[in-house]
């Protein structure tokens, strides 16, 4: 956090990554109670739609988003490949019980284990110290979180490959082979991604993410700081407040380019899930609007699940871009207090004349 050279700065209660900014065991700890907080969203809120489903209106008509996003990947389908919602709440509740088990891991990493990890049951404990101005300690870190990311794309990929995914194309689940290898036309969907509209294409783009990541992951694994570290290579600028502000660019700009994929995809967001494709419109901001009258419908305030999805993740994306440009500015040494003491300045120079 931004000390602005204050040695014993202090925080309100409300500042809460003041607690974990150089403690890499309390650090893990909230990421892992943070991860237990998401898990039971997901499923409460995958009981309570599943509990007011109604078969006889479109999914999309009635404001859901769990139970959509279940269907997509070719779950709650009976053996005819209607859908009927079976399996559904197993995973809702499989969900609350490992929230569960990730709180109680947050529990023992925030109040037993130790909290700068200098040692722990294993010999590589040490080794995930945060260590700021240490590169190696940075890059060894990042390496391990690529990897994790990696196998979590390969995941998804092996799941349509061997169970299968909804294709709105057909209207059925079937398995999707990606074509290991073949990433030259993926590569060139850099500009044009969100017209898409073969699964195939989707999946190869899963397995061109997971190489890049796992063979980032470990080139930064394995390699260590050549030549000076200098501040074009993080010196003097690696810090919480940094990494923060780096991931919130991060999740911001996903959720952004997520809210022009919903609105108008219909290969990954299928229109039996999600409602019909939306349009765009622009008044002080961005914003689409449905193109079918879906009033009779029981979605809340009359909107589809793509309606939802959109909006909020568009402005979810804006605001935690905010949050980025004020947390780098703060890890660059920008004192906001000086716009304050600006505007004071003003104002006692016009009351003054």
């Amino acid at each position: 956090m931004q000390t602005y050279g204050n040695p014993n700065p202090t925080y309100e209660w409300w500042v809460g990554n003041s607690v974990v900014t150089n403690r890499a065991g309390r650090f893990i700890g909230s990421h892992v109670a943070h991860t237990g907080l998401i898990c039971f969203a997901a499923g409460a809120n995958t009981l309570w739609e599943v509990a007011r489903y109604d078969s006889s209106i479109p999914m999309g008509h009635q404001g859901m988003v769990s139970i959509p996003h279940l269907a997509s990947i070719g779950i709650g389908f009976d053996e005819a490949g209607v859908w009927t919602g079976v399996g559904v709440a197993t995973i809702g509740i499989f969900h609350l019980i490992f929230s569960m088990v990730y709180a109680g891991a947050g529990l023992l990493h925030s109040l037993l284990f130790d909290p700068d990890l200098k040692e722990g049951p294993i010999p590589t404990t040490s080794k995930f110290k945060l260590e700021w101005e240490n590169p190696d300690n940075q890059t060894f870190i990042l390496g391990h979180h690529l990897i994790f990311f990696g196998v979590a794309c390969i995941w998804f990929v092996e799941w349509a490959r061997w169970h299968g995914i909804y294709d709105p194309a057909i209207g059925e689940i079937r398995t999707v082979f990606p074509g290991y290898g073949d990433f030259g036309r993926i590569w060139n969907h850099q500009f044009d991604f969100l017209s898409i509209d073969s699964l195939e294409e989707v999946m190869e783009g899963h397995a061109f993410l997971a190489f890049l990541e796992i063979t980032g992951g470990a080139w930064h694994i394995a390699t260590r700081q050549i030549g000076e570290y200098t501040s074009f290579k993080g010196s003097g600028l690696l810090s919480a407040e940094a990494v923060l502000s780096w991931s919130l660019a991060g999740v911001g700009w996903m959720g952004i380019i997520v809210a022009f994929w919903c609105a108008q995809n219909t290969t990954v967001y299928p229109p039996e899930w999600y409602g019909e494709p939306l349009a765009f419109k622009f008044g002080i901001s961005p914003y689409w609007v449905e193109t079918v009258d879906i009033t009779d419908a029981s979605a809340p305030w009359g909107h589809t699940s793509r309606a939802w999805l959109s909006n909020v993740h568009y402005y979810l994306g804006f605001f935690l871009i905010q949050g980025h440009l004020w947390h780098a500015l703060r890890a660059m040494g920008f004192d906001f207090r000086r716009i304050l003491s600006a505007l004071t300045a003003i104002e006692a120079n016009s009351s003054s004349s």
